[in-house]
């Protein structure tokens, strides 16, 4: 999409296969990061990687003009690295795209780790796949979603105790409430409006928006 990172929004490729569908997340303006093995999804969404990142360890290096080298031994995962230049360089919005899903549940819980480390430095982070999309509830502000083609959404705290949600425009509405760790009391909530208004006081949490089964 041939986007400049400062003030835009950056979409990060990483390694689980996506599907063609998945072009109508793109826009023009964005800048595209693939990580490592991600650049193949270049290939499927029918777009330029703007930036190439990796240790290749899982692909071949594509030898891309624009590609920084990882060493294999290092403490950022391939997709983190990526992150953390998306909110160097000044993006305003992340989208994280072959981020969920695929043979290694520890990646997709990594990357749940770098949309909230995105959130924190201020960074709009989305995580999305063909069922499924991933927002953060930070404290403090009000997180509003639109219904379009969601049937359900489910609401987990991220570090603790999510303390004083309130949830409207929802089947199951909350006022003031708590959401713990221990007990699944936020899964499978429905729209009854065309948006629904989250909101909470402590802690940090995701929110999940998934399509009719």
């Amino acid at each position: 999409m041939n986007g400049n990172a400062k003030n835009n929004r950056v979409v990060i490729l990483s390694a689980c296969p996506v599907s063609p569908q998945m072009r109508d997340y793109l826009r023009n303006g964005d800048y595209i990061i693939a990580c490592d093995a991600g650049y193949r999804n270049a290939a499927a969404l029918q777009c330029s990687p703007d930036l190439v990142v990796g240790d290749f360890d899982s692909a071949p290096n594509p030898n891309f003009e624009n590609t920084v080298i990882l060493p294999h031994e290092k403490d950022d995962t391939d997709t983190q690295y990526a992150a953390a230049w998306a909110a160097d360089n000044g993006a305003a919005q992340v989208l994280m795209l072959g981020a969920l899903g695929g043979k290694r549940l520890e990646h997709t819980i990594s990357n749940l780790s770098t949309g909230l480390y995105l959130e924190k430095r201020g960074v709009r982070a989305v995580l999305a796949n063909e069922e499924s999309e991933i927002h953060y509830l930070m404290p403090g502000k009000k997180l509003v979603l639109e219904k379009e083609n969601w049937m359900y959404f489910s609401v987990f705290p991220l570090e603790g105790t999510l303390s004083g949600i309130t949830i409207e425009g929802a089947y199951y509405p909350l006022q003031e409430a708590q959401l713990k760790m221990d007990y699944p009391l936020g899964v499978s909530n429905e729209f009854v409006q065309p948006h629904i208004t989250l909101c909470c006081r402590q802690g940090t949490g995701i929110v999940i928006l998934t399509k009719r089964d």
